[in-house]
C-alpha cells in the first residue's frame, strides 16, 4: 500500500461512504478527471454486485409469492383427499409439496448470499473510494504544478512587458525631441521628407498624404 493510500485510509476511518456508482456526485468527478483502469474495473465489479443483489431480492419476492400460491392451493386439496382416496389428487399434492420444498431451499440459498453481499459491496466500494481519491490526488497535483508554471510565466511576461513599455516610451520621447529640434531648424518641408510613420507631436499614426489629383482639386477650389 502506498503512502497516499495509507493517508486516505486514515482520513476515511469511521466515515459513512455512500455507494459510489449510485452517487451522481461521484460520476460528476470524472467530468474533470479521467477514470483510471483500476477505477473502471472496480466500478464494473461494484455494479455487478449491486445488480446481483437486486436480482436476488426480486427473485426472493417472486419465490415467496409462488410459495404462498402453492400453499393456498394445497390446503383444499389435502381437505379433499381426506374425504377419500384419489391417486391423481395425491400426486398433485406431492408435486406441490416438492415445489414448496424447492422454494424453501432456493430462498434459504438466496438468504445466505444476500447476507454476504452487503459486506462484499462495502469492500469493493471502499477500494473504489481509495482508487478515486488516488486519481483525484494525481490530477490535483498535476494541475497545481501547471498552475505554478503558468503563474511563473505570467510573472515573467509582466516584467518583460513593463520593460517593453518603458523602452517604447523612451523611444517615443527621443523621437519627439528630435522632431521638435529638426522642425525648428529645418522647417516642416524638410521634416516631411523623413516619411515619419507617426506624428511625434501627437504620437499617433500619421494620416496618409492625399493623392496629387486630390490636392489639385483642393487648390482649384481654393
Amino acid at each position: 500500500m502506498g503512502r497516499k493510500d495509507g493517508a486516505f485510509e486514515q482520513a476515511l476511518k469511521d466515515k459513512n461512504i455512500p455507494v459510489l456508482t449510485l452517487d451522481h456526485k461521484w460520476h460528476m468527478l470524472f467530468n474533470n478527471a479521467d477514470a483510471t483502469t483500476a477505477i473502471l474495473k472496480l466500478e464494473d465489479k461494484l455494479n455487478a454486485l449491486l445488480k446481483r443483489q437486486g436480482k436476488l431480492n426480486t427473485e426472493t419476492k417472486e419465490i415467496r409469492k409462488l410459495k404462498k400460491k402453492l400453499m393456498d392451493e394445497i390446503v383444499p386439496m389435502v381437505d379433499e383427499l381426506e374425504q377419500g382416496s384419489d391417486p391423481a389428487l395425491d400426486k398433485k399434492i406431492e408435486d406441490h409439496k416438492r415445489l414448496i420444498s424447492d422454494c424453501n431451499d432456493k430462498m434459504e440459498q438466496y438468504k445466505e448470499e444476500l447476507m454476504e453481499l452487503p459486506a462484499q459491496i462495502a469492500e469493493v466500494n471502499y477500494d473504489l473510494m481509495l482508487a478515486t481519491m488516488d486519481a483525484c490526488y494525481d490530477v490535483l497535483n498535476e494541475n497545481t504544478r501547471e498552475i505554478e508554471e503558468i503563474g511563473r510565466w505570467i510573472s515573467d511576461v509582466r516584467v518583460e512587458l513593463k520593460k517593453k513599455i518603458i523602452r517604447k516610451q523612451e523611444k517615443e520621447q527621443k523621437n519627439h525631441e528630435l522632431y521638435t529640434y529638426m522642425h525648428a531648424i529645418f522647417g516642416a518641408d524638410v521634416i516631411n521628407l523623413f516619411d515619419m510613420k507617426y506624428d511625434p507631436e501627437t504620437r499617433h499614426p500619421r494620416k496618409a498624404d492625399k493623392k496629387p489629383e486630390e490636392k489639385a482639386e483642393k487648390e482649384e477650389t481654393d
